[in-house]
């Protein structure tokens, strides 16, 4: 019986020390509506850098649909009011529609607070730093 014993105590130790590990990987976790993954405007993909520069600039955009409010109703980033969020086409090569890319900024059009792009159309998000 007390090699028993041992075997579960071992166990034991292994089950909670897995838990362990668990939360704190949680706790390290982003919160909703955080993004910890960065993107600096260099690694961008080249049509992504005109586009930031363009938003920075305040246009001209060739897209009708440049500008317009997001409603991040993903929750992806961090909650603002309505209207606060801007989304920018990053233009695609080879595609015949608007693509999936995209940039999304906060703030004022010219001077944004945070911009963030997305390769995906909206299902992740890598915020912009200089």
């Amino acid at each position: 019986m007390s090699r028993f014993r041992s075997l579960k105590s071992v166990l034991t130790g292994f089950v909670l020390l897995g838990a362990v590990a668990a939360g704190s990987a949680l706790a390290r976790a982003p919160a909703l509506g955080e993004t910890s993954v960065t993107i600096s405007v260099a690694e961008l993909p080249r049509q992504g850098a005109q586009t930031y520069q363009l938003i920075r600039q305040g246009g001209p955009f060739a897209g009708e649909k440049d500008g317009v409010v997001f409603g991040n109703r993903e929750r992806l980033l961090p909650a603002q009011k309505r209207g606060y969020y801007r989304e920018y086409t990053v233009t695609t090569p080879a595609s015949r529609d608007r693509g999936a890319r995209r940039i999304v900024c906060g703030g004022q059009p010219k001077a944004p607070d945070a911009c963030y792009y997305s390769a995906d159309h909206y299902a992740s998000f890598r915020k912009i730093v200089p």
